[in-house]
Order: C-alpha cells, then sequence, then structure tokens
C-alpha cells in the first residue's frame, strides 16, 4: 500500500470538534470506469480534511490485480493496491462506468462475496451496481446507478428496480447513478460524520450546488430539456418511455394525456422538430442500441424488449438511424475490445 498525504494546504479552514479515528475508504476501479463519478466521490474527502486540517477520511484505490486502469476517457490511473481483505467494518465502493456487465471477472465478483461476509460494506458508484446485483448485495434495498445504464440493467436483473433518483443510501448501502450525484453521496456522509456546517463548506469549495435531497431524480425534466413546460407533452414522453417493450399507438397516448392526437403532433412538431411517431421509434433504436452495447441478450430478445414485431424490423430501423445492422454493430464492438486486448 503506498503511504499518501491525506491532508493537503488550503487557504479555506473551518473548525470541527472531532479527535476520533479516521474513516478509511476503498474505491474498487473496473475498466472503463467514469473519471468524473470517481473524482466526484473522491474530492470532497480531500477537501473535508484539507479546510479542516484533520484526517477525517483516507482513501485507497484498487484494482483486480494491482496494476494501473483505463477509464472510460483512456486515461490510466494507477491503484495503491490489488485485491486485498479489507478490515472488518470497512466501506468500499465498486467504481464502473462504460459497458458495465463486462467490466468485472469471477475474480472480483468472488472478492466483493468474501468482503461482504467479513463484515464490510460495498457500495457503488455510476455502473458499479452491476456487480453488486451479481452478488445478490442490492436484495431487498433501494439503490440507483447511472439512468442511461438502467434499461440494460433491468434486462439483465429483471427482479431488480433501480431508482431514477442521484443516490441512495439505504441501511447501510449507498450508490449512486454517477456523474456529480458521487458529490451529493459524499457530502450526506460528510454530514452524517461531522455534522452540516462542514457538509456545506466541502460543498462551497467544490463549487457544487449541493441537491438536499436525494430523491432529486438524475436526468433534468423534459420541460427544461425541450424548453417547455407544457405538461401534455411531458406526460406522453414519459409514457412513451414507460412503454418502449408493448409501445402504444399515437392515437392512445394523447387520449391518455387528455388532448387530441392532432395537438400532440402540433406539440412535437413545435417543441421537438420531429413527429410523435418518429421520436417514439428513436426511443426503441436506442434503447436497442444501449442493450447491444451492455448486454448479452439476443438480437431477437433485444427486438421484443424494444416493442419491434420481428429482428427484421428492428434491422430497418436501426440501420437507417445507424447506417448498420444490429448484428454488424455488435460485431464491430467485439471485434474492437479483442483488437483493445492483445
Amino acid at each position: 500500500m503506498t503511504t499518501n498525504n491525506f491532508i493537503p494546504k488550503g487557504a479555506a479552514s473551518f473548525s470541527v470538534d472531532y479527535d476520533g479515528p479516521t474513516k478509511d475508504i476503498y474505491f474498487l476501479m473496473l475498466p472503463k470506469m467514469t473519471m468524473l463519478a470517481f473524482s466526484a466521490a473522491v474530492e470532497p474527502l480531500r477537501v473535508a480534511n484539507q479546510v479542516t486540517n484533520k484526517e477525517l477520511y483516507r482513501w485507497f484505490l484498487m484494482t483486480e490485480d494491482g496494476a494501473p486502469v483505463k477509464c472510460s476517457n483512456g486515461i490510466a490511473i494507477v491503484p495503491d493496491m490489488g485485491l486485498e481483505k479489507l478490515p472488518s467494518g470497512a466501506l468500499a465502493f465498486v467504481c464502473s462506468g462504460t459497458e458495465p456487465s463486462a467490466s468485472f471477472s469471477d475474480k472480483t465478483l468472488g472478492w466483493i462475496r468474501r468482503q461482504k461476509a467479513f463484515g464490510a460494506t460495498i457500495g457503488s458508484v455510476c455502473t458499479g451496481a452491476f456487480a453488486l446485483a451479481q452478488v445478490g448485495a442490492l436484495d431487498g434495498r433501494k439503490f440507483t446507478l447511472h439512468w442511461e445504464n438502467q434499461p440494460a440493467f433491468c434486462e439483465i436483473f429483471s427482479d431488480l428496480v433501480p431508482t431514477g433518483n442521484l443516490y441512495e443510501i439505504d441501511r447501510g448501502l449507498m450508490t449512486c447513478g454517477g456523474g456529480n450525484a458521487a458529490t451529493d453521496m459524499m457530502l450526506e456522509m460528510i454530514e452524517r460524520d461531522h455534522g452540516q456546517d462542514l457538509a456545506v463548506i466541502v460543498s462551497d469549495m467544490c463549487i457544487h450546488f449541493r441537491s438536499d435531497n436525494r430523491k432529486a431524480v438524475q436526468k433534468s425534466a423534459y420541460s427544461v430539456a425541450l424548453s417547455s413546460r407544457n405538461q401534455h407533452l411531458i406526460n406522453a414522453m414519459q409514457h412513451m418511455h414507460a412503454t418502449l417493450e408493448d409501445p402504444d399507438d399515437i392515437a392512445a397516448i394523447a387520449d391518455a394525456v387528455g388532448i387530441s392526437r392532432r395537438q400532440l403532433e402540433r406539440l412535437f412538431k413545435t417543441y421537438v422538430g420531429t413527429s410523435p411517431v418518429q421520436f417514439y421509434i428513436d426511443l426503441r433504436v436506442g434503447r436497442a442500441h444501449a442493450l447491444l452495447n451492455e448486454t448479452s441478450l439476443s438480437i431477437t430478445e433485444i427486438a421484443a424488449a424494444t416493442g419491434f414485431n420481428s429482428t427484421t424490423q428492428l434491422a430497418q430501423r436501426f440501420r437507417k438511424r445507424f447506417g448498420q445492422s444490429p448484428g454488424a454493430f455488435r460485431k464491430g464492438w467485439i471485434e474492437k475490445d479483442q483488437a483493445s486486448a492483445e
């Protein structure tokens, strides 16, 4: 294990009345993890130490074999250690990112199981929930992961339902949706450990507008995304997202949100620049793209999961949007992964 300086110098200061033990936090970094989410989790700990001039927290980085891990942005990070037994009661986070279902090995899953059995608490950052789900760590708990990866997660783990919230803390299990949500999660931990005032100072030092409610949703409201506050349009989009596997016809959607089909068509043309039919198809094709990337589901299964009557129908829509068939798209990614591993 490397020796780090956990109390950097800084201009700002804040006094906390605490002489207890340092809290050690371990980050298991998986291949292609998201650097933003990882940094957003670590930096509040560094800032808490810096402004108090106390070693409130220490953090240690781990990889499966102790070798550097390459993030999703191509930058490599050198860990402090490989997989080692954690102290009883330790807190660890599994950090993942793109292609989460392919980012962990049986060795990593075995390590997570053992640490849990020895009394460690294992949480997740961004898409680390995929690994936790594999070992049963999410059963009966509230949890979350990045919204982009939730459809694939739900296809693989059909009995587990993530929330769409920024982060969740349920009986010690801490999970977040990645990005700046990791900062919000850590700020709540800092507040629990050392009080609200320190959490506010840390948030200000990070120039982070803290969400005081972990139930804040990860995705911005459709009204914000579309510069519109039309509730009929928002409700229609939400209805479409909820029915991708078994799509409704547009007249039924219009009826469900309380307007005519003609009104719905006009709203989409005005604010989205496309028809509701095309928007709905694009959502389903986008979901198929995610499932091809992040699951081992067959193309037939993906077609069914995205509301297409056949693989042929899916292939036609997919080729129109992405310029190649689903099979060619998946083959291309497999070849890239093989080339990268060589």
